[in-house]
């Protein structure tokens, strides 16, 4: 709920007043300084800045904003002042839609009903009943009650005695115990067995992308120079943002380590908003930015067909190259996908907020065949919503950002991470992967359908055995030993059989 300021600074009789978010009207203007969170939806009429956007689409690069453009509740403004006209009130904001989902996305979850709960609640009067009328019955109709119910009585004890349903009632509820410490033994918390239930049975996986996919990290993926060498192009651009607190910023200082130390002169250095960086390095003007800032420098760009976002670097007017920079893929993101495709997972959907271009060429890398991007929490819940209605069996959603959590708390089993993942995420999801590798969700599911298939051979371990006696006892060919075998002893046979799954994915 911290994405959803509780004030805002409205222009009010000419000046600028601190009221509470709730209390501005649409149609209002409000300003949002460098620094602080948009308090409500609307559209910009003044100014130009980038804004962070990472709670609501997961997208990591800020986005440029100016005159015209649509801003969204719950966005962080990191430069420029910004006059915004509102479009809706407080409580139809884009935040406060994120949390209304996440209150009520878990009415639309499926879940597994403990089916022992449900056996043992019809099963046990049953029984009962049933060992009374093989004591009862039997001599009332043989016409000597006296001499044969003795008999009958001794029958129907040893019914009684193997009927009692301990052998399931212990050993299923300790298998899934067992399957979730088994789990948490591989860096994966899962809340409940129902969990593991559903998982077992998921045919359909849904990603986020940044953060799930990808490491949500910007780094230097090509470069190609023009007036020089890759070196010398890195180096001018690092140097030039060298005070940039922008994440492109960080990722270009991070390419040219050596940036910090070589002793080279940066003078004159001023941020233009929308557009990039300019310095004079060494007496030279270096201008680092977007296709915007080489047009006002009247330099020729180039474009580059490298997917990500790309920084073009001109030297005295001059156009100097262009820098490819992008959000590297996670190591095992695409021996997921494929893992996944073996372990019959037949449908595998990526939802993003990040741009068409970017979203194409991750889904491309990773061998995915749907993708949506450009999506808010909202595009996602609905995306969602109509995949779990086409799919006619377990629907699982992994994503770590805040905008993920009304998905996952929708999702028939969410699937967060944990290690780099948003609390509200954490909070949202059912099963948490620790260690933020999407390939734990592939051991995740191998747990979970190891467990089941162990509560399944309990089942059918007790129900046999006991089958077997109890028609044995009907026709007084059982003993008492054997119908306390078929009690204590197959109750001990199964909590061993439970304890297998302690052990996780064979």
């Amino acid at each position: 709920m911290d994405i959803r300021p509780d004030t805002a600074m409205v222009e009010r009789g000419g000046e600028a007043l601190q009221v509470e978010a709730a209390n501005v009207l649409p149609g209002e203007t409000i300003v949002v300084k460098p620094g602080e969170r948009v308090p409500l939806d609307g559209e910009v009429i003044e100014g130009m800045s980038q804004l962070n956007t990472v709670a609501l689409t997961g997208e990591s690069l800020p986005r440029e904003t100016t005159v015209g453009d649509a801003v969204f509740a719950g966005s962080v403004n990191l430069s420029g002042v910004l006059h915004i006209r509102v479009s809706k009130p407080y409580g139809e904001s884009t935040a406060s839609k994120i949390i209304e989902l996440v209150e009520h996305a878990g009415e639309h979850k499926s879940r597994s009903e403990a089916f022992i709960t449900r056996f043992a609640r019809v099963y046990t009067p049953v029984v009962v009943f049933a060992a009374l009328a093989l004591a009862l019955l039997p001599p009332l109709f043989s016409g000597a009650f006296a001499t044969t119910f003795p008999t009958w009585l001794h029958r129907a004890l040893i019914f009684l005695v193997v009927s009692c349903p301990c052998a399931l009632v212990l050993s299923i509820p300790l298998t899934f115990f067992g399957g979730i410490g088994g789990a948490s033994r591989k860096g994966i918390l899962v809340k409940g067995g129902n969990h593991l239930d559903t998982l077992a049975r998921t045919g359909t996986v849904v990603f986020d992308k940044t953060g799930t996919l990808t490491h949500g990290k910007f780094a230097v993926e090509v470069v190609h120079p023009e007036q020089c060498d890759e070196r010398h192009l890195l180096h001018l651009a690092a140097h030039v943002e060298h005070f940039s607190n922008h994440p492109i910023g960080a990722a270009l200082r991070d390419a040219f380590p050596e940036e910090s130390t070589d002793g080279c002169r940066v003078e004159e250095v001023e941020e233009v908003a929308g557009q990039g960086v300019r310095a004079l390095v060494e007496g030279h003007r270096v201008c680092v930015g977007n296709r915007r800032m080489m047009e006002a420098e009247g330099a020729t760009w180039r474009d580059c067909p490298h997917p990500g976002t790309i920084i073009h670097v001109a030297i005295d007017g001059e156009y100097a190259g262009h820098i490819a920079i992008s959000d590297k893929v996670k190591a095992d993101s695409e021996q997921t996908i494929s893992h996944l495709r073996e372990m019959g997972v037949h449908r595998v959907v990526m939802l993003t907020g990040d741009r068409e271009e970017v979203a194409a060429a991750v889904a491309s890398q990773l061998n995915i065949d749907e993708y949506k991007a450009a999506m808010l929490p909202t595009d996602k819940v609905e995306a969602l919503r109509n995949i779990i209605a086409d799919a006619g069996h377990g629907v699982a959603f992994v994503g770590d950002g805040i905008n993920d959590a009304p998905v996952l708390a929708m999702a028939d089993v969410g699937v967060a991470m944990g290690g780099l993942g948003s609390d509200a995420a954490i909070e949202a999801a059912d099963v948490v992967l620790m260690d933020d590798q999407p390939s734990k969700l592939c051991t995740a599911i191998a747990i979970a359908r190891r467990t089941l298939t162990i509560a399944r051979e309990n089942v059918w371990l007790a129900i046999g055995i006991k089958v077997a006696v109890l028609a044995l006892a009907t026709f007084g060919l059982a003993t008492m030993w054997m119908a306390v075998f078929a009690d204590v002893g197959v109750t001990v046979l199964a909590v061993l059989n439970a304890m297998r799954a302690l052990r996780g994915a064979e």
